[in-house]
């Protein structure tokens, strides 16, 4: 379980945002309950040993690895918008940025309206398969639709977020919804694990040179892999004209997933015929989350929310 003192970091990074947004209520309990993703034994091969571990310092504070039960923590808004968001946090595919990324904008997505589902998938580098924290999104996106009555949801508002390598895993699973990365047959796996949108944090995108320097590559396919595997694990293969409408927010002075990595993705989207917008801030270089209230990124919950307005996802101020 995360800690106390995590929870009421990421309070504070909630509060320093209220002079962006206006913060509608909050759901009355802060420890929110969560959702087991699979019953018993999780697909794929691998597993872990021990409990799980949280970062106590440094970069990797608040930060969620060595993870043998995938699931999902549930944001429950006290007045729900009718839209649900599953958000990744990202951490290279090596630990899952709770602490920075996932949970701020989880409380501040909830804030807003949105019911959210925090994804703690499993990771590569803790003894899972490649493929296992993408059969942990699928499956995921189909329990929050099959159970969207539950929470308030329209089961055709129900989008993905997703920060640096949960960009990536976001972003995979908004390109390659069917892929069939595992067998099931029950209930959840009657309906589609498609997002109805996207939105994506300074994202890894490629795998190939010259971006081929990221962590997410090495945990994904290996430090030699071939073309195949390259092509076969990186967003732009996969962009068609029937990619959910997909919003990307990057830094122009991004040293971890430099530039290029967004702006790829968006030519592609838009060349094929997709719904897709970039917003590219000149600063703030990798891993802002939220971002503080002196930096420009900061307005990136806002531009997100004029964009759901737009696309109808949700309603203007005064029209509930």
């Amino acid at each position: 379980m995360i800690q106390r003192r995590t929870l009421i970091r990421s309070g504070g990074a909630l509060a320093l945002l209220a002079g962006v947004l206006p913060l509608g209520p909050l759901a009355a309990t802060t420890t929110p309950e969560e959702i087991l993703l699979w019953p018993g034994t999780p697909p794929g091969n691998g597993g872990v040993s021990g409990p799980e571990k949280l970062g106590e310092a440094g970069a990797g504070f608040g930060a969620l690895s060595n993870i043998a039960t995938p699931r999902m923590r549930v944001y429950r808004p006290a007045v729900p918008n009718g839209a649900a968001v599953l958000v990744a946090g990202g951490g290279g595919y090596f630990r899952i940025q709770l602490w920075k990324e996932s949970t701020p904008a989880a409380q501040w997505l909830q804030a807003q309206g949105f019911t959210v589902f925090e994804l703690l998938y499993r990771l590569p580098n803790d003894g899972w398969d490649a493929a296992a924290p993408f059969m942990d999104a699928q499956r995921a996106m189909k329990i929050i639709r099959c159970r969207a009555g539950e929470f308030a949801v329209d089961p055709g508002k129900i989008g993905i977020m997703g920060f640096s390598a949960g960009g990536h895993l976001a972003g995979f699973t908004a390109l390659q919804p069917a892929r069939p990365l595992y067998a099931g047959a029950d209930t959840y796996e009657r309906v589609s694990a498609r997002p109805d949108f996207a939105v994506l944090l300074f994202p890894v995108v490629t795998l190939r040179k010259p971006y081929d320097t990221t962590r997410t590559r090495r945990e994904i396919i290996g430090e030699k892999p071939n073309a195949k595997a390259e092509a076969e694990w990186s967003l732009d293969t996969h962009v068609s004209k029937d990619a959910p409408p997909t919003i990307i927010f990057a830094s122009a002075d991004d040293t971890t997933t430099p530039p290029g990595h967004s702006i790829l993705l968006f030519e592609k989207l838009t060349a094929a015929g997709a719904s897709a917008e970039l917003h590219m801030f000149r600063d703030g270089g990798h891993g802002w989350g939220l971002g503080k209230p002196d930096q420009v990124i900061s307005q990136w919950p806002a531009l997100f929310a004029h964009w759901a307005q737009s696309l109808e996802i949700t309603k203007k101020r005064g029209e509930e």
